[in-house]
């Protein structure tokens, strides 16, 4: 060992020239969707991602996967409990295909979520901490990092609508006028009100419940069902158009949540994906669409999410997805995945995979020098910007049908 290095870049040298002789590792990340969205909310960038992971990770087979569109619809609880289900059968099959054994615990898991999806993603993930049988057993599935997509998990800023308070007055009066009978869809009369003109942050968590994921868990595991919190603003725009019928957009969305108005629920469910990441090393990001001042008519950012103060635990984990093009914040919310309506997808897609490496390289008890890092930037930038296979074909098709 020279001079220059510490111990433990040469332990990690050690550990590194034992994996290479190793099988490979079996890395999957799991992408989910948002409330409405459809298995093309992501377009090509699993396959990029996919791509830029295999050219910069040593003796590593990845698979990027879509939770099926179909999953997220209906309540948001049933949601968290069938991807629950899912995640583990898929895990179970892929470690017993890779020859690994079904449940071993071998396979690292990534789960990205976009709005929505990444607030099924982060529940999922506490249900599976949860429901170890102490806080010395190992997490399976062996998720090794959540990674969120502009999911507003303090709220959805108010002046996504239209950037106009009277906009957002109007969200949480159509929403008040309908508190009640929402409520008395969950069999609550007479709830009170607690709105005081400004839109809703939050929703309650849902009762325990138990559930069939058990079957696939280690026999030592007693996987229980999940604890349940969303953002009731996190997917009002997508009935932007007539939210002042109040009631159809209510009780559509409603079937998502269970109870309405408790910001508590959302600065617990940061707290906990806090402490996940410092006790059992599961990493937590949330990226944010940031769209720049565009003055007259805007003087500062604006973002589609509520983003923590800066002087809070959380705030670390939040990191700007800037985009140049999109004219509000809702086109950069949906086109978040679009190479040609946001001028900052490249970057995004190297600051994931540096995350998704830096979770792996973690798993394996590796730390790289910062000469290491340098060079596998470099590589992920060149592999980010190559034409795939897919990308060409999908390319083509839209040439011909923009032609027609």
């Amino acid at each position: 060992m020279s001079s220059g290095d510490s111990p433990s870049e040469d332990k990690s040298a050690g550990n590194l020239a034992v994996i290479k002789q190793l099988p490979p590792d079996l890395l999957l990340i799991v992408f989910i969707h948002g409330f409405k969205g459809t298995d093309t909310t992501f377009e090509n960038f699993p396959s990029r991602l996919e791509h830029v992971l295999t050219e910069t990770i040593e003796n590593i087979k990845v698979e990027c996967i879509l939770f099926p569109a179909y999953e997220t619809k209906g309540q948001l609880n049933a949601a968290v409990e069938h991807f629950a289900d899912w995640l583990t059968t898929l895990t179970v099959q892929r470690e017993v295909a890779d020859g690994q054994g079904g449940g071993a615990g071998k396979t690292k898991v990534v789960l990205c979520g976009h709005s929505m999806g990444g607030l099924l993603a982060a529940d999922a993930l506490l249900a599976f901490v949860n429901s170890r049988p102490d806080k010395t057993a190992p997490l399976w599935p062996k998720i090794i990092a959540c990674i969120a997509f502009d999911t507003p998990y303090l709220g959805l800023h108010p002046a996504v609508f239209k950037n106009s308070a009277t906009k957002a007055v109007e969200y949480a009066g159509a929403a008040r006028t309908v508190v009640s009978d929402v409520f008395s869809l969950f069999g609550k009369k007479g709830a009170s009100s607690t709105v005081s003109g400004q839109p809703p942050l939050a929703i309650t968590a849902a009762p325990t419940t138990e559930s069939g994921w058990a079957k696939w868990a280690p026999a030592a595991y007693a996987v229980g069902g999940a604890l349940v919190a969303g953002a009731a603003a996190g997917t009002a725009y997508y009935r932007r158009d007539d939210i002042g019928s109040g009631y159809s957009w209510a009780t559509d969305h409603m079937n998502y949540v269970r109870n309405l108005w408790d910001e508590e629920a959302l600065r617990k469910r940061m707290r906990d994906l806090n402490d996940v990441q410092v006790h059992l090393g599961v990493i937590f990001r949330s990226f944010y669409t940031l769209l720049p001042p565009a003055p007259p008519s805007f003087s500062s950012p604006r973002t589609f999410a509520i983003l923590p103060q800066r002087t809070s635990p959380i705030a670390a984990h939040f990191l700007p997805a800037r985009n140049h093009q999109a004219v509000d914040e809702i086109q950069a919310h949906t086109n978040m995945f679009n190479s040609r309506s946001n001028d900052g997808y490249y970057q995004l897609g190297l600051d994931t995979a540096k995350i998704i490496r830096e979770a792996v390289m973690s798993a394996r008890g590796i730390t790289e020098s910062d000469d290491t890092e340098a060079r596998k930037d470099v590589e992920a930038a060149a592999a980010m910007e190559e034409t795939l296979p897919v990308q060409a074909e999908s390319d083509a098709n839209r040439s011909q049908q923009e032609r027609q």
